[in-house]
């Protein structure tokens, strides 16, 4: 009885073992189980690492064809843009056209002259017709200019044949029929052949007239991309404004020079006076943007535009302004080139052996070169572009121009010194000609 009674398990140890089995169980379970739940998670995961790449592989291969997508369009945009800035030129120019055709006509029929008779010759082509505003009394600084910067005989016939540049001096007549004056010119035309005479009385009071004119007088003789007005004491560089020009050949209405917005002089007892003062608003205001007159450039439609509304445009005192003026209810875009209105040397100088050459130098303080006869020479040794550069320039094929030019051959000239004289004293202020006006 006693050994039997020491056999059994006493009844207090069998919670405690069932405890024991029950943890056990969940050992032996996490130890048999957890690795194939979690070899089931790694091929899971696996598998959600492929269908991504594949997916990231799709996306970067949609994201490379949408880019080539996008370069195509935006090359057909550009292409686009292109094709309607020429159609728009050309739309534009077959106005000016016909509004010009309607002005002869209506001219004509006013007249009582008849319309169907014959037409003077065919216009020349060029790329830009350039007209240096000149006087009666500014002989010296004619002979000046031909010794620096213009070309002189064959050689400007054939800037002309060769580039499209046509270069002249523009200048009217006197007062008096005949006069002295208009005869000693007479001798300077007939020896230098660069002269385009405009139907216009010369005086100081009358250079918006006179610039109408010689936009209306340059277009009918010539049908070119850009006309241009210099003063005479300016210095050039022909073949860096031929550049610059071509870069803006596509855009219809274009006005470029160094814009500026002076104020507006009431008082009478000041060189550039403005009568009409009160038009422009209160005491103390200043100018509608516009370029200063030394040198700007316009385009076809802005010429033929003044040609055909030479009647109504309004003159104001300054022949820069009269410009703006004419200008500034039109779709035109303003071109702010500031390499148009450099320094004399030092400052033209810096900028030519930086790389960026002046297309124009003058004197602020003087409205063109002080003293320009006697230092235009100096400046166009500093500051001026070399010959190499205005005949590399290309601009046109030569026989485009060569069959549109039948004018009748230069005689040669002796282009000048290109030798540097001895810079004058720079005056400040100095009075320009009583003919010119900026």
């Amino acid at each position: 009885m006693k050994n039997r009674s020491n056999g059994k398990v006493s009844a207090k140890w069998i919670p405690i073992f069932s405890i024991f089995f029950f943890f056990l169980g969940i050992i032996f379970t996490n130890k048999f189980w957890v690795p194939l739940e979690t070899n089931n998670q790694l091929i899971s995961q696996h598998r959600n690492e492929q269908e991504l790449k594949i997916v990231s592989e799709d996306c970067t291969t949609n994201k490379k064809k949408a880019g080539e997508k996008d370069k195509d369009v935006m090359n057909e945009v550009y292409k686009t843009h292109t094709a309607i800035q020429s159609l728009d030129k050309s739309i534009s120019m077959l106005q000016m056209e016909l509004a010009a055709t309607r002005s002869v006509q209506e001219k004509g029929t006013t007249d009582g002259s008849s319309v169907t008779s014959k037409e003077g010759p065919p216009r020349k082509k060029a790329f830009m017709v350039i007209g240096i505003n000149t006087a009666f009394s500014s002989r010296k600084r004619r002979d000046s200019v031909r010794e620096t910067w213009m070309p002189q005989g064959k050689q400007l016939l054939r800037l002309e044949r060769e580039k499209g540049i046509v270069v002249r001096f523009m200048i009217g007549h006197s007062a008096t029929s005949n006069s002295i004056l208009d005869r000693a010119l007479d001798s300077e035309e007939s020896q230098h052949k660069d002269f385009l005479r405009l139907d216009h009385v010369e005086g100081y009071h009358e250079l918006s007239a006179k610039t109408k004119t010689f936009f209306a007088t340059a277009v009918a003789k010539w049908d070119a991309d850009f006309y241009i007005k210099v003063d005479d004491d300016v210095h050039v560089n022909l073949g860096t404004l031929a550049a610059t020009l071509a870069r803006h050949r596509s855009k219809p209405r274009v006005y470029i020079g160094c814009m500026k917005s002076g104020p507006v002089l009431s008082s009478k007892n000041v060189k550039y006076h403005e009568p009409e003062y009160w038009k422009f608003g209160e005491e103390g205001n200043k100018y509608f943007r516009h370029a200063t007159g030394q040198i700007y450039a316009i385009s076809k439609d802005l010429a033929t535009y003044i040609s055909i509304n030479q009647p109504i445009l309004h003159k104001f005192a300054n022949e820069d302004v009269s410009l703006g003026a004419w200008f500034i209810g039109l779709e035109v875009e303003h071109i702010d080139e500031r390499n148009m209105c450099c320094g004399t040397p030092p400052d033209c100088e810096w900028k030519a052996q930086a790389g960026n050459v002046c297309i124009a130098s003058f004197d602020w303080s003087c409205s063109g070169i002080c003293k320009s006869v006697d230092r235009i020479k100096f400046v166009h040794e500093r500051c001026g572009e070399g010959d190499e550069a205005l005949w590399n320039a290309l601009l046109r094929s030569t026989s485009h121009f060569e069959s549109e030019n039948s004018e009748s051959k230069l005689p040669q000239e002796n282009s000048g010194s290109k030798l540097p004289e001895e810079p004058a004293v720079q005056t400040r202020g100095e009075e320009r000609d009583p003919n010119h006006h900026t």
